[in-house]
């Protein structure tokens, strides 16, 4: 019994039959888009050197064998295959081609039998192999022309960065016109509303125009931190120190954000009994630094209380601490907190919503401006304690 002969009437069965089996695996998932011709790709090459092998009269053909299964995994790695896809694929061929010959099979001697089945088993094993091998290196390739590419656009976009700063300043201020208006013109609408006191329509148009204000407050937030952020990039930003009232600036703070603090019943504790009288610093900056870090101790905060600590620490330093019972932050995190951007989670979401990540980052640089130091102490479920310390007479 000549197997190659049989396996050469039955190679157009065999495809047949390997491409609907194909198309049902669920674990192939990659081919459901796929026509047959592309589905098929390089196997008739692979089962004609398998013919090729199993004919004793003609020999082995390696060379056939390499190159049709190097072509097939290049193919499949330019489809989007993964290697368990490829993988399943060839287990499927070695049982549709001994299911196909199977009654053929059996009509030869048990050492003809056994020979095929070695022969065929040793085609689909170096097929396989060498269609990793070109898979594999197929994505090497695509992953350096990937990196390369990556490479380029980053020095592109920083030079972009870099010569379009005052470009992107200007736009950042062009956009915060027409919003503000769109804001003032709503705040007005949505008054107007209110004093009318309709029902139903009324209801649905309140619940749009405070969705277009809510979400216009955190553009226009969002906005003036990348101003601020830049501005300070750009080495614009310039401290304007004066004799500051220390405990009054934090009073201040206080006041304009205890409604968001009640809201959440949420008791901030003062304690400034240590606070230096006047310190010689920029009022303006240093009332932004603590803005920042009272709102973000109450965002991040659900329940519990926040404390504030102001306190002279020798003749040439003073210092605030601000303390939350909220979720803390990871020690994984903790060295990214202030880049641009940075966001940290909680249990249920990615990030806590009405953050834009920016915060921080501008605390650290105006901080910085003001010649003193941040530190951070933070437990997961626990809470943090932000501590920055400033000189009481700003150096100009």
């Amino acid at each position: 019994m000549d197997f190659s002969q049989v396996l050469a009437e039955k190679t157009d069965t065999i495809l047949q039959k390997w491409v609907i089996e194909v198309r049902k695996d669920r674990h192939i998932e990659s081919a459901d888009d796929l026509s047959y011709t592309a589905i098929k790709n390089h196997l008739p090459e692979v089962l004609k050197a398998m013919v090729t092998v199993l004919s004793k009269s003609q020999g082995n053909d390696v060379k056939s064998i390499v190159v049709a299964s190097w072509q097939h995994g290049l193919l499949r790695a330019a489809q989007g295959f993964d290697p368990a896809e490829i993988a399943r694929e060839y287990h499927l061929l070695r049982r549709v081609i001994f299911e196909t010959i199977e009654i053929s099979l059996l009509q030869g001697t048990p050492t003809a039998i056994v020979r095929a089945m070695r022969l065929i088993d040793t085609v689909i094993d170096e097929a396989i192999a060498r269609c990793f091998n070109s898979y594999f290196e197929e994505r090497l390739r695509e992953l350096q022309q990937l990196y390369n590419s990556l490479a380029l656009h980053n020095e592109e976009l920083n030079r972009l960065v870099n010569s379009n700063q005052d470009y992107l300043h200007q736009l950042a201020h062009e956009l915060k016109s027409p919003l503000a208006s769109i804001i003032g013109y709503s705040d007005l609408f949505l008054r107007q509303q209110r004093q009318q006191n309709r029902v139903n329509d009324t209801q649905v148009n309140l619940e749009h125009i405070e969705r277009v204000l809510r979400n216009g407050r955190h553009l226009l937030h969002l906005i003036n931190d990348i101003l601020e952020l830049s501005r300070y990039e750009a080495g614009k930003v310039q401290p304007e120190p004066e004799l500051t009232n220390v405990y009054e600036l934090i009073n201040n703070v206080l006041e304009m954000l205890e409604p968001l603090a009640r809201e959440k019943n949420l008791p901030i504790e003062l304690n400034c009994v240590r606070a230096p009288q006047q310190v010689f610093t920029d009022p303006l900056k240093l009332q932004q630094i603590v803005t920042n870090l009272v709102s973000n101790a109450i965002r991040y905060t659900e329940s519990g209380s926040i404390e504030i600590k102001c306190e002279v620490l020798d003749d040439q330093k003073w210092a605030i601490a601000v303390t939350d019972t909220g979720i803390g932050i990871a020690p994984e995190n903790q060295t990214q907190i202030f880049e641009p951007y940075f966001r940290v989670g909680c249990s249920n979401k990615s990030f806590v919503s009405g953050s834009t990540g920016l915060g921080l980052a501008i605390v650290a640089r105006l901080v910085k401006l003001l010649q003193g130091e941040i530190s951070l102490v933070s437990q997961i479920g626990v809470g943090s304690t932000f501590a920055v310390s400033f000189p009481l007479q700003l150096k100009i």
